[in-house]
C-alpha cells in the first residue's frame, strides 16, 4: 500500500511547537505535505515568527515522527512564516479575545479589556506570592528553585519576575532566551520546565529601572494578562522586598494568591519578615508557610555552623500559625547555580540543599493544597 497524505498528516498530529505545546497540525502549522514517488516526502511549515529560535527543535521533531513510516525515504522541511491575519487568529484561538471581556464588568483587567485569568473562581492555576520583607534573604533563588522541584515533579510551572527593580530570575533559571511575540501576545521563554516572564528582558543590560508607580502597576498587569501562561499549574511570583506598590498591586491583581515567607534564622531578618505577612493579612491574603533560608554551613570537619543565628524561621511561623516548610543550608553551589543558570533543584537533586527543595515543593503542592469544603446545604438541582 503507498504511502499517503493523511498518514503523514496523523503522524504528525502529535508533534507540538515546542513553545506553544499545542499541536502543529491544530494551530495550523502544517502547511503542505508532498509525497514523490520514491517516497521521499517534502513538509512545509508556518513558523509563528521569522528567526524562530526553535527552528531546529522543530525540524528534529517533524523528522522523528515521519521517517519511521513504512516507505518514507527521506524528509525535507521548507519553512515560511505566518501572516500577520494568521497571528491574529493563533492569539485569539490560544489565548482569547481581549475585546470579548471589555465592559462586562469584570475585574482585575487590563485597558483592552481581558481578565487576568488566575484572578477567577475556576482557575486551576495556583498562584504563590514568595516574600520576604527584606533583601538579601535568598528570596529569588528559593523562587527558583522552588519553580523548577515543582516541575520536576510533573507540574506546569511560570515565573513571574515582580522584583521589578532587582530582576535576577531570567538569570538564575538560565532562561536567556528573549520573550516571543505573537500579535501582542508574549510567549515567555521556558527553562528546566519552567516559564518566565521579567523586566530584565525588556531592559538594556547594564540600565536601571526608574519608574514611578503606575508604571510599575501597567507592566504588572501586561505580565499577568499579555504573556501566554497556558494554564500552569503553579505561577510562583518573585516579589519586591518591602510592602509598597508592587506588593499592594499583586494582592488586588491575585485575590487567590498564597503568601509564603522566606527568612533567616536571625531576629532582625525575622522581624522585618513579619511585616511582609503583616501586610498579607491586611489584604486579606493568606500566609500558608515560613521557608527558613542560610540556616547552616557544613565545614570540612563535618560540623554545622549556624552563621546566622538559630530558630528565627520557628518562632516566624509559630507567630503566625502556619508550618515551617524547611531549612535550607548555605551552600556554595546553590550561589553558583545562581550566577551560572544552573539551579541546584535541577543540576543536583539529590544534594542536602537539592533534597530539601524537593520536600518544600511537594509539601506545598500536597500538604498546602487548598482543600474543597462540602456541605450538605449546598444542593445541585
Amino acid at each position: 500500500m503507498s504511502l499517503t497524505r493523511e498518514q503523514i498528516v496523523d503522524a504528525l498530529r502529535p508533534v507540538e511547537d515546542p513553545e506553544l505545546h499545542r499541536s502543529i497540525v491544530d494551530i495550523g502549522m502544517l502547511r503542505d505535505v508532498e509525497i514523490a514517488g520514491n517516497g521521499d516526502v517534502r513538509i512545509q511549515i508556518a513558523l509563528t515568527v521569522a528567526g524562530c529560535p526553535l527552528r531546529n527543535e522543530i525540524t528534529n521533531r517533524v523528522q522523528s515522527a515521519v521517517t519511521p513510516l513504512a516507505g518514507v525515504g527521506r524528509v525535507d522541511l521548507d519553512f515560511t512564516v505566518m501572516t500577520d491575519d494568521e497571528r491574529a487568529r493563533l492569539r485569539e484561538l490560544l489565548h482569547g479575545d481581549p475585546s470579548s471581556t471589555a465592559g462586562s464588568g469584570q475585574a482585575h483587567g487590563h485597558a483592552e479589556g481581558r481578565a487576568i485569568p488566575f484572578a477567577e473562581p475556576g482557575s486551576k492555576t495556583r498562584p504563590l506570592l514568595i516574600s520576604s520583607g527584606k533583601g538579601g534573604v535568598g528570596k529569588s533563588s528559593v523562587t527558583t528553585n522552588l519553580a523548577v522541584a515543582l516541575a520536576a515533579q510533573g507540574h506546569k510551572v511560570g515565573v513571574v519576575d515582580a522584583d521589578i527593580y532587582g530582576f535576577s530570575i531570567p538569570r538564575m533559571l538560565g532562561a536567556d532566551r528573549d520573550p516571543v511575540v505573537i500579535d501582542r501576545m508574549l510567549l515567555p521563554p521556558e527553562s528546566y520546565g519552567v516559564r518566565c516572564i521579567s523586566i530584565g528582558y525588556f531592559v538594556p543590560d547594564g540600565q536601571a529601572v526608574i519608574w514611578r508607580g503606575p508604571m510599575l502597576h501597567k507592566a504588572l498587569e501586561q505580565f499577568l494578562t499579555d504573556v501566554y501562561w497556558d494554564e500552569p499549574d503553579f505561577l510562583l511570583i518573585d516579589m519586591p522586598p518591602g510592602t509598597g506598590d508592587i506588593a499592594l498591586s499583586l494582592s488586588q491583581y491575585l485575590p487567590r494568591g498564597e503568601v509564603y515567607v522566606v527568612t533567616t534564622p536571625q531576629s532582625a531578618a525575622q522581624k522585618v519578615a513579619r511585616l511582609s505577612a503583616a501586610m498579607a493579612a491586611k489584604v486579606n491574603l493568606p500566609v500558608k508557610g515560613v521557608i527558613e533560608n542560610m540556616s547552616w554551613f557544613t565545614g570540612d570537619d563535618g560540623k554545622k555552623y549556624e552563621l546566622f543565628g538559630h530558630g528565627g524561621g520557628k518562632e516566624l511561623a509559630d507567630e503566625l500559625g502556619v508550618p515551617l516548610l524547611g531549612q535550607l543550608p548555605l551552600v556554595p553551589q546553590l550561589r553558583d547555580g545562581g550566577d551560572d543558570g544552573r539551579p541546584i533543584a535541577a543540576v543536583a537533586p539529590d544534594s542536602e540543599a537539592g533534597r530539601l527543595f524537593h520536600q518544600i515543593a511537594e509539601k506545598i503542592a500536597k500538604d498546602m493544597k487548598p482543600k474543597k469544603i462540602f456541605s450538605k446545604l449546598l444542593k445541585v438541582n
